[in-house]
């Protein structure tokens, strides 16, 4: 009896340590899971969501990023997405495995760390996975299943590229390169979803163009040739028929800082009209119309002034306006005050600039323009934007110093209700684009890193230079959101959300 005890204790001894030692099956691991495409799937079940790598039990030590599954993998990392479907260009997770010149950039360090580098044909494989949308086992690819879905865009000026989010899961989701030209960076410097939500417009700092894309499925539509110059604002009317562009500097006019107006048909792209003249718009920036829409603000960066262009006055339309003279704002007292954006409350009883050479906000009564509040907040108020279920003003202070000694940039938070500085929020280095999402209770914040001596990137893409991030405030803690970094491309500048 002991004999044959024995015998049957070693038999499975025996198998126990053949099985060990056994060689599993590519196939097999793909059948058993992970929804991946099954020449995709053996490269990430055997070579990347292995021990000490990303699988779920030792993901935070790898990006908290998990390719376990092709689900987990579109969790993305604490970094952002590490896939972004149809632009390889622009996903970590084959940046980080390249090391072949002839596909494109390769950061370091390569993955998988400490193990053989994936070769030229798994590479390819992977590139050609991701440019025809990263697809699951069954061919669906994420984010393609609500076509309305709520989801921002970030223009990444560095780049020419406009970074598409998410708005539920705060993820990349998309791509998608903006401008005419392949030999130079035309920079768009402002995007905006028109307020029905069924187009985006992009306007670029060098450009000569404003663009016009679908928000259904970011497909471009259209574009208006305004000519070159230095273009740096628009607004929208309310009933997303008509913009007016804002040109900084005319290229072609004769008179540096002469700037100038664009009135915009967006249903034909069409200009429909120019303003400029002399004595007019000098650097102008700033851009608004208040709530009745009959009178366009205008302000002059690099002044105290602004404009009136009073576009249903008596005899007068948009393509025929009225301009009022240059008019001062109200107890300057000689400060050159530089304003740099403007928003009217939602009552549009005030508007309200942020002054980038005085570092304040400053807000005025608009039956007379006469000036209500000034407020002190951190150095170069740039992008200003307001929470309606909250009643908060927040504004970017691009190069504070002050308010977090050792770092660059602070989120300033006015109390619209008693107009006083809440507190400073410090959600990265150089903010500069802000967009409030009042359904989703957060602020979202273009973070711009442009200054060498900012948190150093994640990684690198080909169009070089630094890139930055978005982060993000609890509209109801006023914290910010920890854990919760996206990087994007280089120097991200403005945001826009459709709901």
């Amino acid at each position: 009896m002991k004999i044959s005890i024995l015998k049957t204790l070693f038999f499975l001894l025996l198998i126990a340590v053949l099985l060990g030692t056994c060689k599993i099956d590519n196939s097999l691991i793909v059948k058993g899971g992970g929804n991946y495409p099954e020449a995709i799937g053996k490269i990430m079940l055997n070579k990347c969501a292995i021990s000490g790598c990303h699988n779920d039990i030792s993901k935070d030590a790898a990006s908290g990023l998990s390719l376990i599954s092709w689900n987990k993998l579109f969790e993305g990392t604490r970094n952002g997405a590490a896939v972004i479907p149809y632009n390889h260009k622009q996903s970590t997770m084959f940046l980080f495995c390249n090391t072949f010149k002839a596909l494109g950039v390769s950061v370091a360090p390569t993955m998988p760390i400490n193990n053989e580098a994936l070769s030229e044909a798994e590479m390819i494989a992977l590139r050609n996975w991701i440019d025809n949308g990263a697809p699951d086992d069954k061919g669906f690819v994420k984010f393609s299943d609500n076509a309305t879905r709520s989801k921002y865009y970030v223009c990444n000026q560095g780049c020419d590229l406009i970074t598409v989010f998410d708005a539920e899961t705060d993820l990349p989701m998309r791509c998608f390169e903006v401008g005419q030209f392949n030999n130079r960076t035309e920079s768009p410097h402002q995007v905006r979803v028109s307020p029905d939500g069924q187009y985006l417009y992009v306007i670029l700092l060098n450009g000569t163009v404003l663009q016009k894309f679908r928000t259904i499925d970011d497909s471009f539509v259209a574009q208006t040739y305004i000519g070159s110059g230095s273009w740096n604002t628009f607004t929208i009317t309310k009933d997303a028929k008509h913009a007016f562009a804002i040109d900084y500097s005319a290229g072609d006019g004769p008179t540096p800082g002469q700037g100038r107006v664009k009135y915009i048909d967006l249903n034909t792209m069409e200009v429909l009209a120019t303003y400029v003249g002399s004595g007019l718009f000098s650097y102008p920036h700033a851009v608004a119309l208040n709530k009745q829409e009959d009178i366009l603000y205008v302000f002059g960066q690099e002044a105290s002034f602004f404009y009136k262009v009073y576009l249903s006055a008596a005899g007068s339309t948009p393509l025929q306006p009225d301009f009022s003279g240059m008019i001062t704002l109200d107890q300057s007292n000689g400060l050159l005050l530089k304003p740099h954006d403007v928003l009217f409350t939602p009552l549009g009883d005030k508007y309200i600039i942020s002054c980038q050479n005085t570092n304040e906000i400053r807000i005025y009564n608009t039956a007379d323009d006469q000036l209500i509040k000034t407020i002190a907040v951190g150095t170069f108020p740039q992008e200003i934007a307001i929470s309606e279920s909250k009643n908060y003003l927040f504004a970017a202070c691009m190069e504070d110093t002050v308010n977090f000694p050792g770092l660059r940039g602070s989120i300033a938070v006015i109390d619209l209700n008693n107009l006083t500085l809440i507190k400073h929020v410090y959600t990265g280095y150089q903010p500069h684009g802000l967009a409030v999402d009042d359904v989703k209770q957060e602020v979202i914040v273009v973070n711009r890193n442009t200054n060498s001596k900012g948190p150093a990137p994640h990684h690198t893409s080909e169009c070089g230079g630094r890139n930055g991030y978005v982060s993000f405030i609890d509209l109801n803690t006023l914290e910010l959101i920890p854990q919760k970094k996206i990087e994007v491309s280089v120097d991200p500048y403005f945001v826009s959300i459709r709901h």
